[in-house]
């Protein structure tokens, strides 16, 4: 079908698509067109990656927009988010607005009201819909990015139900569910009351084999010479091969660890390839990444990117993936070794995939497990760039015959699982069920059956009574704890219910804080704060390492005092072991709180600096709604939970929180200015601006930066010199440290 005749989208639409050089739709995208998705019909679009699913979601919501509407697009991701907006944010050339929202999930996103296109986290929507964000009534379209996800056990519930509120609400809702190749698309489509677009079909070929000794052995039947040589890696010689034909490779590993040492080895495998022009861009690039964190990690990954390979996990920061991502997409980094995280929707292709570890442990099986053939098969989908690339090749490695006969009747040969709802759990019914009575989608048994029976687990379950029984559990958990009241066959939310509600807290976390901030009758130390809010389902703990064990049950018999709450019995190994996790998760928050390096963090705890970030802003986000619960109950506890909050979040020690508080100081500038005789806000606004200047190291525009934020009237530093001796304190309390002029000091985490 050509783009000219498309009908029911903006007029502009068509000559956009041709000035992108895009004549004629996709296979896939015109039987979305003849399906109705113009004229407001919901559509599952089941189609391998890079087949072009974002267009027949902007075919959707445009058609919407023109109609008079506004479109929501769903997303699993943060990164996701952002992409999308980027590439939505085209169409404002045209008149139209777009808005992107994935936190803050106390907000009603008031603002949104006024875009024509939202992208947002099935989590922030599901919050906007808790807190009563009036423009969700306004939505003529909802679009479900990577709708497959409903089968995943942690995020599954909450885009399951999130979609079911907004068909509840919005009768005529068009809702567009984009999917990977699943096993059973209709029941989706069942669910949704949607078209089925169920197709194979790709832009270019995708080749899927296995490599094994000499030869790389093709589902076709056919195999290819592509030789190791002695003491070289599978992994290195295929890399050099693709390299050889100007192309680029994606390596999917099965653990952190595993992509910062591939990345490693496989540097010396690029490097030399590489173009006197590239190494020039590559060596700008790492210093870039060197300084964006001060810590191993990212002297890791520099070092690597220096030779035109890299490495991508969860442990990195926003913008060390970032970085990683769009260089790679430029093609100036040649390889990059990830964890499965990079085939979640984020647009990363390159000319050969490599699934070099098809297994992963897996904690509940206390071993290796298989992954899915739906996850592999993901991974391989990366594979071929439209445009870029003339065929795409996915690589499974084999060790024997036998494996090789193992893989391709396991991944090439078999087609993906079925997605199945993981909702009837009760971790995932706690909040859910909790949250549909608080905003009024239901207000009795009944009602929550009936709401429940417009979900994907009741299309596809056939366990009479299962659901019943978990929502039973359930209700008794939520009125025992005060969160719900009964009167005959009506319910409703209580207003400490409702709180939790509107914060998006899982009950279960709202009752521990609750009992731990109740179970003490002295002020609570931020370590136990910090411990509080690590013990509730709502924080992911750090892994106890071999050796942890006996060193924080130490700790935790010496550091008794200040746990709000009673330390299980050692003989209870279960529990006893997630005290110490919370404990030692809470001690790294100690530690970040008490300006301890973030290279000395990561090192002592073995995580990455994007773990430190996540974790401080799971915490910052716990203490917050730990703040709410102490206020509404009448609790004492309020103040010393909001110092415990900030200090966390600025990582800085009590006597820095004021210096903190201001925007573009940090951490490392607050502990400066405090050196040089600075220690508030008030002083730092009245200061000689020369010591200022001295204190941050002469560094002009930050400085009048950091004084505009803290009120001054006139922060000019035009002809001030640094003050010698402010200078000279904070070089002597620092170690003698002389950063660059580049160096950016690491900021508070309200920054990022």
């Amino acid at each position: 079908m050509d783009v000219a005749d498309l009908t029911g989208v903006p007029e502009w639409f068509p000559g956009h698509l041709q000035d992108a050089g895009i004549e004629s739709l996709y296979p896939p995208q015109g039987k979305a067109v003849e399906a109705g998705i113009t004229d407001g019909q919901s559509i599952v679009a089941s189609v391998p990656t890079a087949s072009g699913k974002t267009l027949i979601a902007q075919l959707g919501m445009l058609a919407s927009v023109e109609r008079g509407g506004k479109a929501l697009y769903i997303v699993p991701l943060r990164a996701l988010a952002s992409e999308k907006k980027a590439e939505f944010e085209q169409f404002e050339q045209y008149g139209l607005t777009v808005g992107v929202s994935t936190g803050n999930y106390e907000s009603d996103g008031e603002w949104l009201g006024k875009c024509d296109i939202i992208v947002a986290t099935s989590e922030k929507v599901d919050s906007l819909v808790r807190n009563g964000a009036p423009w969700i009534d306004d939505l003529s379209c909802a679009v479900a990015d990577e709708v497959h996800l409903v089968d995943d056990r942690s995020r599954g519930p909450t885009l399951e139900v999130t979609l079911a509120k907004l068909r509840q609400r919005n009768p005529g809702l068009q809702t567009v569910a984009l999917s990977a190749t699943v096993g059973n698309p209709e029941d989706i489509a069942e669910w949704l009351d949607a078209t089925l677009i169920d197709s194979d079909w790709r832009p270019i070929e995708l080749q899927k084999g296995v490599h094994y000794g000499q030869a790389l052995h093709l589902e076709d039947g056919t195999q290819r010479s592509l030789p190791v040589k002695n003491g070289e890696k599978p992994t290195a010689a295929i890399v050099k091969d693709t390299l050889a034909d100007e192309g680029s490779t994606l390596v999917f590993v099965n653990s952190r660890r595993n992509a910062e040492a591939a990345a490693r080895r496989l540097a010396g495998a690029v490097e030399d390839f590489l173009s006197a022009d590239e190494r020039r861009k590559l060596a700008a690039l790492a210093k870039e990444i060197r300084d964006i964190s001060d810590t191993e990690t990212s002297d890791n990954l520099a070092d690597a990117v220096k030779k035109g390979a890299a490495f991508h996990h969860a442990g990195l920061t926003t913008e060390h993936r970032t970085a990683v991502e769009d260089a790679f997409r430029d093609r100036l980094i040649k390889v990059v070794s990830a964890t499965p995280t990079l085939a979640a929707g984020v647009n990363t292709p390159s000319r050969r995939v490599i699934v070099r570890d098809w297994r992963r442990y897996d904690g509940t099986l206390g071993g290796m497990k298989p992954l899915s053939v739906l996850e592999v098969h993901q991974m391989c989908g990366r594979a071929g760039r439209p445009g870029l690339d003339p065929h795409g090749e996915a690589v499974l490695l084999a060790n024997s015959h036998d494996e090789l006969d193992e893989l391709f009747d396991r991944y090439i040969w078999t087609g993906p699982e079925n997605v199945r709802s993981k909702l009837a759990a009760e971790p995932a019914m706690r909040t859910h069920i909790l949250a549909t009575v608080a905003s009024g989608f239901a207000d009795s048994r009944q009602g929550l059956l009936d709401f429940l029976d417009q979900t994907l687990y009741a299309t596809q379950t056939t366990e009479q009574g299962r659901i019943e029984q978990v929502l039973d559990n359930v209700l008794d958990y939520l009125e025992v704890n005060g969160f719900l009241e009964r009167e005959g066959d009506d319910m409703f939310a209580t207003s400490i219910g409702h709180t939790v509600s509107r914060l998006y807290l899982d009950p279960m976390s709202a009752a521990e804080i609750i009992d731990g901030l109740r179970a003490t009758d002295e002020r609570p130390t931020a370590f136990g704060l910090y411990h509080l809010v690590s013990r509730t389902p709502n924080m992911y703990q750090l892994y106890l390492r071999s050796g942890d064990r006996e060193q924080y049950t130490e700790e935790c018999y010496e550091r008794e005092r200040e746990y709000l709450g009673r330390v299980p019995s050692e003989f209870d190994a279960g529990p006893f072991e997630d005290w110490l996790a919370a404990h030692k998760t809470a001690r790294m928050m100690e530690d970040w709180a008490s300006e301890e390096d973030e290279d000395r963090i990561t090192d002592r705890y073995g995580i990455g600096p994007g773990d430190i970030r996540g974790k401080v802003e799971t915490a910052d986000w716990l203490l917050g709604a730990a703040e709410r619960l102490a206020g509404e109950l009448d609790l004492q506890w309020a103040p010393a939970i909001r110092e415990a909050r900030k200090r966390v979040q600025y990582g800085v020690s009590e006597e820095l929180l004021d210096l903190a508080g201001v925007r573009g100081v940090g951490r490392k500038r607050a502990r400066r200015l405090y050196k040089a005789g600075i220690t508030t806000r008030a002083e730092l606004r009245n200061a000689d601006k020369a010591v200022v200047l001295g204190a941050l190291r002469g560094r002009r525009k930050t400085a009048e930066n950091i004084l505009e934020n803290a009120g001054r009237q006139d922060a000019s530093m035009s002809g001030i010199d640094p003050d010698a001796e402010a200078k000279a304190r904070v070089t002597r309390a620092t170690g003698g440290e002389e950063p660059t002029d580049t160096e950016e000091d690491q900021a508070t985490f309200g920054d990022f």
